[in-house]
C-alpha cells in the first residue's frame, strides 16, 4: 500500500519544502488541482525536477479535452494523471490511449459517479479508481471517508481519498483495501508533518505485517 501525498492551496515552492521534509515516508506526491489551476503545469515540472524519483500525480481532473490536457501532464513529468469518471467515454479513452502512448497510468476518479457509470468504467482495467470523498463534502458535510463500503472495483487498483485520518485508517484498509491512499491536510497540515507522515507509513506497515 502506497500513501500519496496530497499538495493543495499553497505555493510550489512551500510544496517542495513540505515534502522534503516527508519524503521518505511517502510513495508517490500529488501536485492538487488547486497548484495546477494557479500555477499550470510549471507546478508538476518543478515537482518532478525536485523529486525525480517519486511517482508524481497531476491531479488535473479532466472531463473534455483529454489528449491536450494529459500531454500537458506528461510532458511535464507526470507518471499518472486524472479523469472524471463522469467523463464522456470517449474522453476516458483519449486519457488511456495517451497513457499508453507514453507508457504513463490513469487514475479515475470516481466522485458523483452514478451506478451505471461505474458498471461503464469496469472495462478501463489499467486504470486505478479513485474512491473520493470531495473537499466540500468534508469541510460542508463533515463527511470523510472511512471505507464503510466495499469498493465496487475491489479486483483493481483502488486508491481512497478524502479526509483520512489515522483513526479512519483502520477500517478504510478492512473495508477497501486500497492499494494507495491519499493524504493531505492530516499529514500537510499537522504540527510536525514528518511525524504524523511516519505514523502513517508506520501504521500500513502494521497493517501489511512487516
Amino acid at each position: 500500500m502506497k500513501i500519496q501525498l496530497a499538495l493543495d492551496r499553497m505555493e510550489i515552492a512551500e510544496a517542495i519544502e513540505l515534502t522534503k521534509k516527508v519524503e521518505d515516508s511517502i510513495d508517490w506526491i500529488e501536485v492538487g488541482t488547486s497548484l495546477i489551476k494557479e500555477f499550470g503545469v510549471a507546478s508538476i515540472k518543478e515537482m518532478k525536477q525536485a523529486f525525480p524519483n517519486k511517482q508524481i500525480v497531476a491531479d488535473i481532473k479532466t472531463i473534455d479535452n483529454a489528449r491536450y490536457e494529459f500531454e500537458l501532464c506528461f510532458d511535464a513529468g507526470a507518471d499518472v494523471a486524472t479523469v472524471m469518471g463522469v467523463s464522456p467515454l470517449v474522453t476516458i479513452d483519449t486519457c488511456l490511449e495517451v497513457a499508453h502512448r507514453y507508457q504513463k497510468k490513469v487514475m479515475i476518479d470516481l466522485l458523483n459517479t452514478s451506478d451505471q457509470q461505474k458498471r461503464e468504467l469496469r472495462k478501463y482495467k489499467d486504470a486505478i479508481f479513485c474512491e473520493h470523498v470531495s473537499k466540500d463534502q468534508q469541510e460542508e458535510l463533515g463527511s470523510q471517508n472511512h471505507g464503510t463500503k466495499q469498493s465496487d472495483f475491489s479486483e483493481f487498483q483502488v486508491a481512497a481519498a478524502g479526509g483520512i485520518t489515522l483513526d479512519s485508517m483502520e477500517d478504510l484498509v478492512r473495508s477497501l483495501n486500497p492499494s494507495v491512499v491519499i493524504i493531505g491536510s492530516a499529514i500537510t497540515k499537522a504540527d510536525n508533518p514528518s511525524a504524523a507522515a511516519a505514523q502513517f507509513k508506520q501504521l500500513i506497515l502494521q497493517t501489511e505485517g512487516k
